[in-house]
């Protein structure tokens, strides 16, 4: 399979799904690009134009902004990523992406100022035991948790819905380039000038989830992103775990029906870090021996 091609048809700007699907069908990247072009399938202008760049071209655009791009059966690909059948083939990467899998920390955009406080707190203590942060830098309960990292000098890992030249939210400009300062890495495999387009964040979830040994939902209505990343990791067989919440409250609603059908619950940082050392045993990751106040109080 060329990398070109694949470079060529992830610059294409079609769903990831169909991306995959015409992969697929057509034996590889060379095959569905080649049936783009020919008129074998159903494509608009602006994907076949995307697809008539050549690669070098796409490679000059990609070193002008200093993001890597990173094939799936490279060396540098996550292994624990690889193992998925639906794993993006093509990652765009900015920062050196790190090999070890984390602890993605997701919720609700529209979360209380109680969810924020606990995400920013879990987000610092999984950087205090020594895991990554995966999330995905949205506002709400992604932000909180990744600045809770940062807070701490801890490494992680955004993956976002958009182009990583693409800054949102506005806001988060900062908490970005806070995560690549630390050594960690922002991700997507949506090429360079990717709007965050609605559509584009469902299947980004499943990146977050498969980029971990773990997720922990703060807070979530019965619908949205972070479920559906619980639901993915589920399917991966990676534990889930939700932090309850009033049984009346709308940003709990999510985490109590994950927890009744089967995610761990959490109350706190340090019984996140106490269910995380069961499953995975976690004791030899922390950086020194000093007792951690994960409260940041």
């Amino acid at each position: 399979m060329s990398d070109d091609d694949r470079l060529r048809i992830a610059f294409s700007g079609l769903h990831p799904i169909r991306s995959r699907e015409l992969r697929d069908r057509f034996g590889g990247a060379s095959g569905a690009t080649a049936a783009i072009e020919r008129g074998r399938v159903k494509a608009s202008e602006s994907i076949r134009a995307s697809i008539a760049v050549p690669s070098d071209q796409r490679r000059a655009e990609l070193a002008e902004l200093g993001i890597d791009v990173v094939f799936r059966g490279d060396s540098t690909y996550p292994d624990h990523l690889d193992v998925f059948e639906d794993a993006p083939d093509v990652l765009f990467v900015r920062g050196p992406l790190p090999q070890d899998a984390g602890v993605g920390i997701v919720g609700t955009r529209k979360c209380t100022a109680y969810g924020l406080e606990l995400a920013e707190a879990y987000g610092r203590a999984v950087a205090e035991t020594g895991w990554l942060v995966v999330s995905g830098l949205a506002r709400g309960i992604d932000g909180a948790a990744h600045r809770g990292m940062v807070s701490v000098d801890g490494v992680g890992i955004a993956v976002l819905g958009c182009g990583i030249d693409v800054t949102y939210p506005r806001e988060h400009r900062r908490l970005g380039d806070q995560i690549l300062e630390a050594g960690g890495a922002i991700v997507s495999e949506y090429p360079p000038g990717s709007r965050p387009d609605a559509w584009r964040f469902p299947p980004r979830n499943r990146i977050i989830a498969g980029l971990s040994a773990a997720i922990v939902v703060v807070e979530a209505a019965k619908t949205g992103g972070a479920l559906i990343t619980a639901v993915k990791a589920a399917e991966y067989g990676i534990p889930v775990f939700a932090m309850p919440g009033d049984v009346d409250r709308r940003t709990s609603e999510g985490t109590n029906r994950l927890i009744r059908d089967g995610a761990f619950p959490v109350l706190d940082p340090d019984d996140l870090i106490e269910e995380l050392d069961l499953v995975y045993g976690l004791a030899h990751r922390r950086r020194d021996e000093t007792p951690v106040d994960h409260s940041g109080r």
